[in-house]
């Protein structure tokens, strides 16, 4: 340590760094907001429903005592079994297996493969249970999970997940509260993985390989898709051999945010659950097919999300490599297992680049956009930006230029401010053959531009697979189905 002159003070945090108390800090972001609404601004909705705070305090685990006492190792095993996790790559679920990664990928939200789950796992106990006590039977049950890319919500589910199965475990009476812990494997899922962009996927089973260790897995399978399989096993090599993600017991432990989301979806998913046993189980809701239209819902809401651009995924609906016209490996072949679909979100992103595709070798080239700029230099160039995002969706040639000369565009988009908008359309249109879009929204002008000769305009509340769709339509694109 430094030394220090004679008589000075040695800092004290708690005295030169004193408790700001929620009050002040929420007067604090008041001001800030200077009247904007704190709940459109600040308070993150999530597709559970869950209402997820700009910051949480100790107050925030007010009656949590139970589950924040609690050691690894102890029931009600929130905090994992107090040992690292294996890597099983290979990873062969057993006959007793609760598959709620299929739940997954099929388009369940955490808080839909809690409550089904934990419902098709006491809907198994009970038939085993009829003939073997429960502490022979449920140690022979093990759960596989999906962890996906929402990095704080998955750890959550985890710790929630075993919250959930050692109560309703408890409920059977065992003798042994060794019983009640889950045998908890995951996986990194196809729902969130694309063919295009493929060392993206790379990047996503990191995160979600972390989310499920942090998360207190047993097992964990990195799942190669369109990049190599040793990469896969690498990723784990790397979460315990260099990060040491297996050297602290429950490294979420403590966190005001974790506790207390693993608490809201934990009282969610056992509301969902007690719903399923009211209607009957498990088995007698998915033959009735409403899990199937709640998976449904919350599918369709999710990929709306995606095509409109609220919610990325990089390299499929954002940031498109533009250079890669095919995808460089052949996908792996979805899991048909159960009655319910597995779908990825890419899909209709990836079936318009096949579309143009398949139209570039028939006519020889891929289509052009010409996005034409002018003018105010801040918005030709974020316009600019957005529609070469947009656009390069669905692979298309992109090029970017000040001056019209005449290119071979199929297609030209006019990049400016507003203001500008009706004389560069009413010089462009009347020069060129090709459809000519604007980039942005100006309403007072929409009717005048339309009347100048513009085609559309491409926003951000544009959907993108319905618009983009749309043009590869009016180019004369055959349908790739």
């Amino acid at each position: 340590m430094p030394e220090t002159d004679a008589g000075a003070e040695i800092l004290n945090l708690g005295r030169d760094f004193p408790t700001v108390s929620s009050e002040t800090w929420e007067a604090a972001i008041a001001k800030d907001l200077k009247g904007a609404d704190y709940e459109k601004k600040l308070v993150w909705r999530t597709e559970e429903g869950v209402a997820v705070r700009p910051y949480y305090r100790k107050e925030a685990l007010a009656g949590l005592e139970d589950q924040l006492r609690t050691t690894p190792g102890r029931y009600p095993f929130v905090r994992g079994s107090g040992r690292g996790w294996e890597i099983a790559q290979n990873l062969k679920p057993g006959p007793k297996a609760v598959r709620a990664d299929l739940l997954h990928e099929a388009g369940a939200h955490a808080v839909q493969e809690l409550g089904y789950a934990i419902a098709a796992g006491v809907e198994r106990l009970a038939e085993l249970t009829a003939t073997l006590p429960v502490d022979t039977i449920a140690p022979q049950i093990e759960f596989i999970f999906a962890v996906g890319p929402s990095y704080f919500i998955e750890i959550a589910k985890l710790r929630a997940a075993r919250i959930l199965w050692a109560m309703a475990v408890g409920a059977f009476g065992p003798g042994d509260d060794g019983a009640c812990r889950m045998r908890l494997h995951a996986r990194t899922p196809a729902r969130n993985k694309s063919a295009y962009d493929r060392y993206t996927n790379l990047l996503r089973v990191t995160t979600e390989a972390a989310a499920a260790v942090v998360g207190g897995c047993d097992q964990l399978a990195v799942e190669p898709f369109a990049f190599d399989a040793h990469l896969a096993l690498n990723v784990q090599r790397i979460l315990k051999e260099e990060a040491h993600l297996d050297a602290v017991a429950d490294p979420a432990g403590g966190s005001y945010y974790i506790e207390a989301l693993t608490d809201v979806l934990a009282r969610e998913g056992w509301k969902l659950f007690q719903r399923v046993e009211a209607d009957g189980g498990y088995a007698k809701v998915l033959a009735s097919g409403s899990i199937g239209k709640a998976l449904a819902e919350t599918r369709a809401a999710r990929e709306k999300a995606y095509s409109t651009r609220r919610r990325a995924l990089v390299g499929v609906n954002n940031y498109p490599s533009v250079t890669e016209k095919t995808p460089e490996a052949e996908l792996p072949v979805a899991d048909p297992a159960g009655p319910l679909p597995q779908v990825r979100v890419a899909e209709p992103f990836e079936q318009m680049r096949r579309r143009t595709a398949e139209h570039a070798r028939a006519i020889g080239r891929y289509p052009k956009v010409l996005l034409l700029k002018r003018g105010d230099v801040k918005m030709k160039g974020a316009r600019s930006n957005f529609c070469f995002n947009f656009f390069g969706c669905a692979g298309f040639d992109m090029v970017e230029a000040e001056e019209y000369g005449g290119t071979d565009a199929d297609l030209i988009v006019l990049c400016s401010s507003d203001p500008e908008y009706l004389a560069f359309a009413r010089e462009v249109c009347v020069k060129v053959k090709v459809p000519v879009l604007v980039a942005g929204n100006p309403k007072d002008q929409v009717e005048l531009l339309r009347q100048a000769g513009i085609q559309g305009f491409i926003h951000v509340a544009s959907d993108l697979i319905q618009t983009l769709n749309q043009w590869q339509d009016k180019l004369g694109m055959r349908s790739s189905q």
